[in-house]
């Protein structure tokens, strides 16, 4: 991708993909509750403290960006798409700074 291609289209998908995972996190730690049979506010909590737990449920909120991404690219609209790929990549930093330090 160019940079000089960026569209205002690029930039609704990438604010999609970063918003949608922010919005899934407590629908996320909400079912772990129920299959894990503990409470909602102590899973919250763990998520809140612990570095590592917050990795786990952020990267199972991302997948809730592959609806976005197959919606918009059965309707063709291939830059959104694309930013709702390059809005998911962005949660890559967070994920591997605390993965290995």
């Amino acid at each position: 991708m160019n940079l000089r291609n960026f569209t205002k289209e690029h930039v609704k998908g990438m604010l999609l993909g970063i918003i949608t995972p922010l919005i899934f996190v407590p629908i996320v730690v909400f079912i772990l509750s129920l299959v894990e049979d503990e409470y909602f506010k102590w899973l919250w909590a763990k998520f809140l403290t612990i570095d590592a737990y917050q990795v786990k449920v952020i990267t199972l909120a991302i997948i809730a960006n592959l609806g976005w991404f197959y919606l918009f690219l059965n309707k063709e609209r291939y830059n959104i798409a694309m930013g709702v790929i390059l809005g998911s990549v962005a949660y890559a930093p967070y994920i591997i700074y605390v993965k290995f330090f």
